[in-house]
């Protein structure tokens, strides 16, 4: 598949890193471009406008986090893909990344394979599917439909309630991609009624306990996400 329409820019202060990830994306078909510190990620990324940019947490001059946050303050950059890429485990640190806009999170040692894949699906979230209406997904062994407001695992029908569903549904139409717990509550519960974090949490474990654990995980501090299956 070709993917030299789509442009990824790579940020990171180590040479090898740079070279290792821009020698497969290139590979792939991506047109790649790079920058060595957040400040040059934000005139870069001016410049060339990329569909999805890979930050290194800590860098000289301006650090990833603040390059995002910078650059989801500009129009341009408000739906483009920010996916950091760090050796730093820390629990914090990945907490400030999805705080300031971050769409995903990748460990150092880098396994090509599993980067490459990665990026594919996480850039698939903006393709509308030729096989799948809109209103329908087909998600590995789960169909989820929302105009008949119907589950189906393995082809049998699961019931939901009408809020799991729509939380279901939510998570699923961006599989990979983070959901804070106030962005759940904008999308499902929008401002008609009280809901506390509680109530979102009780609706996760219903869907965790109708359709079992490998679709939705938590991450910690933020929220939700459906996982790239």
């Amino acid at each position: 598949m070709s993917n030299s329409k789509q442009k990824i820019l790579i940020v990171d202060d180590e040479p090898d890193i740079l070279e290792l990830i821009e020698y497969n994306l290139n590979k792939e078909g991506y047109q790649v471009f790079v920058a060595h510190n957040g400040q040059e990620a934000v005139v870069e990324a001016k410049k060339v406008l990329p569909d999805l940019i890979i930050l290194d947490v800590m860098m000289p001059k301006m650090d990833g986090i603040e390059a995002c946050r910078i650059m989801r303050t500009m129009p341009e950059f408000k739906t483009t893909f920010m996916v950091f890429l760090t050796a730093r485990s820390e629990e914090y640190s990945e907490i400030a990344g999805f705080n300031v806009g971050a769409d995903d999170y990748i460990a150092k040692p880098i396994k090509p394979r599993a980067l490459v894949s990665r990026i594919n699906a996480i850039l698939r979230r903006n393709q509308p599917s030729d096989e799948t209406p809109d209103n329908k997904l087909e998600i590995g062994d789960l169909v989820i439909d929302r105009e008949a407001f119907m589950v189906f695992q393995g082809g049998e029908k699961v019931v939901l309630a009408k809020k799991e569903f729509e939380l279901l549904y939510l998570l699923a139409s961006k599989p990979g991609k983070v959901y804070t717990r106030e962005s759940i509550l904008k999308n499902i519960w929008e401002d008609s009624v009280v809901v506390t974090n509680r109530t979102i949490d009780v609706h996760i474990r219903k869907i965790r306990e109708k359709l079992g654990e490998k679709y939705v995980s938590t991450v910690k501090g933020v929220g939700y996400k459906f996982e790239l299956l």
